[in-house]
């Protein structure tokens, strides 16, 4: 008799979980990590002939009853072939037996949701309250989860938006003031995105900085999300040595790929004055904003720990709701 293994494809998935249930579990991710209470290995990064890069993350959460593995790859150079650029799946294994309980086949809409989680706790810790006005870089697919994601922590009186193509930064503005009910406004330039922002997302896959410190003003948030792999970079190194507070998700992942990877190795920044970790400032080890006028940024290269904590909880809920179907292997 073969074992029972429960698969889950997008749509199922997406009925299981949104944005309020991943930032809770993100949360829960964080703090986990911050009292030392996960398993983190390093990740593997593969970039491909034609700008493909696939990355393998995996964490187990302890006391969580499932370890899980997520491969998550991007394929800019697929939109000509008529075909999604994002793609991903995650393997959810018995914590105790190591068994293969479920397949989540989410097309990278799990990687999407948890990295957009990630962005809101960092602004939910570190920005200021109230927001006037948030600024957006980049208008894909990772730009709608991160405002998505931080309307349930700030809201913001506008929203302005830029990115290398005018016409994806158009319909960006459109769809999201449509969706949410706020002014967006796409901008036509960086520094015009960057300056009067009090939080300020970037979400491109820039391998040149962008941001600029004599744009960045006192009270600033910044939550650097695109920098997820040693060649990328979204912010001046100056930035990094101008802020107040330097937080990153893992400092030892973001030595090797993050914003304060590039930092470091042009000798803007000491590891050292790296304030925290995020998930210190979860558990409470470490404060997180402390004053108006800090300028804080946070450097999200992407943890197992968040993929294991939405994965779980699929794979919990649709077991108990009886969701997808099974197969015996």
């Amino acid at each position: 008799m073969g074992l029972p293994v429960r698969i889950l494809l997008e749509p199922e998935i997406r009925a299981l979980i949104g944005p309020a249930e991943a930032l809770r579990e993100v949360r829960e991710a964080f703090a986990r990590l911050g009292r030392g209470e996960a398993t983190l290995p390093g990740v593997i990064g593969l970039e491909l002939p034609g700008g493909g890069e696939v990355h393998v993350k995996a964490a187990h959460l302890h006391g969580s009853p499932h370890l899980v593995v997520k491969e998550a790859g991007g394929f800019p150079g697929n939109a000509a072939h008529g075909l999604p650029s994002g793609s991903g799946v995650m393997l959810v294994f018995s914590a105790t037996t190591g068994r293969l309980e479920a397949v989540l086949f989410d097309n990278g809409y799990l990687t999407g949701l948890r990295t957009g989680a990630a962005g809101a706790l960092a602004a939910d810790l570190l920005a200021n309250r109230p927001v006037a006005q948030v600024g957006i870089l980049g208008a894909g697919t990772q730009a709608r989860f991160q405002l998505e994601a931080l309307l349930q922590v700030r809201r913001p009186q506008r929203v302005v938006v830029w990115s290398r193509s005018e016409g994806r930064a158009e319909a960006f503005a459109v769809e999201m003031q449509a969706r949410f009910g706020l002014p967006v406004e796409a901008v036509g330039s960086v520094n015009r995105a960057v300056e009067g922002s009090e939080v300020l997302v970037t979400a491109t896959s820039a391998r040149e900085p962008l941001v600029r410190e004599d744009w960045v003003f006192k009270g600033t948030h910044v939550t650097a999300v695109g920098a997820d792999a040693p060649g990328k970079s979204e912010v001046f190194a100056r930035v990094l040595a101008k802020a107040d507070k330097v937080v990153a998700d893992s400092l030892a992942q973001c030595l090797r790929l993050g914003e304060i990877h590039h930092a470091v190795e042009a000798g803007f920044l000491d590891p050292a004055r790296v304030h925290a970790e995020l998930g210190e400032i979860v558990a409470g080890s470490k404060p997180g904003r402390e004053r108006e006028d800090e300028i804080t940024i946070v450097d999200l290269t992407g943890l197992g720990i968040q993929d294991a904590a939405v994965g779980s909880f699929v794979a919990e809920e649709a077991a108990r709701r009886g969701l997808g179907r099974t197969i015996d292997t």
